[in-house]
């Protein structure tokens, strides 16, 4: 079974590798991601925290979440 915070986290992953969230860039709002993924903001925010765990993007408090630049390769453990 796959829970919804890891679809999100998933298809993000997948995003921001394919280059369409390229390095440096800002992740959409918790809403705007909650709208597009047809999910609550807590899922969101989860999401959010296992790309944080990742490796793959960094939260600024009040400005938002943007990919880590440079991205970390695909074949990278994460800590």
């Amino acid at each position: 079974m796959i829970y919804e915070w890891q679809r999100v986290a998933n298809d993000l992953e997948r995003r921001i590798r394919a280059g369409e969230i390229p390095p440096g860039g800002r992740l959409e709002n918790e809403r705007e991601l909650a709208d597009v993924y047809s999910v609550s903001a807590g899922t969101v925010r989860r999401a959010v925290r296992e790309l944080r765990e990742r490796g793959l993007v960094g939260t600024l408090p009040a400005k938002g979440s943007y990919v880590i630049d440079p991205l970390p390769s695909a074949d990278e453990p994460t800590s």
